[in-house]
């Protein structure tokens, strides 16, 4: 039944895409992710000075500042013991190209590897450390994490590996 002096209102523009932000923003348009955890994407810039076997060290230079990071099986998310990370960045003592701002680690039982190494500072206006992963076990992924401030003392980098 319609009644007299009823009004007829249409969605707006405004409407619809609150409606669709909400529909977004809840999950409902995404697709399910039965494959579990995705693989880390080498990140642009990741590779610049990469030295292939670069030895594993106890700690490259004088240390003062910690690389720290864990590593996991893309799909299922399990934590990898004994892969080797490649660590390298622009210190207070050498530049990345130096062989000797370079050093691998491996990972614990728990997956997490730490290295200590020199202060790291701004190339190219920005303070970033270089990190691999190149085994042949999965796919190689070189990451390029930006610190917030040149002046924090640690940095963190996590890897998402796909088996080959």
């Amino acid at each position: 039944m319609e009644y007299p002096n009823t009004i007829k209102t249409f969605p707006t523009r405004r409407t619809l895409l609150a409606a669709a932000g909400a529909v977004v923003a809840t999950g409902l348009l995404l697709p399910a992710r039965a494959q579990g955890l995705a693989a880390t994407p080498s990140m642009r810039g990741g590779a610049n000075n990469y030295r292939p076997g670069a030895p594993i060290v106890d700690r490259i230079g004088g240390g003062g500042f910690w690389m720290t990071g864990t590593v996991r099986r893309a799909g299922d998310a399990a934590l990898l013991a004994g892969q080797r990370i490649q660590i390298w960045a622009h210190t207070t003592e050498g530049h990345e190209r130096d062989p000797q701002s370079h050093g691998a680690t491996l990972t614990d039982a728990n997956g997490a590897f730490r290295l200590e190494m020199p202060q790291i500072v701004p190339a190219f206006g920005q303070p970033h450390a270089h990190l691999a992963y190149d085994d042949a076990a999965f796919e190689t992924v070189f990451l390029r994490p930006v610190m917030a401030s040149a002046s924090d003392t640690s940095l963190s980098a996590d890897f998402v590996l796909l088996p080959v």
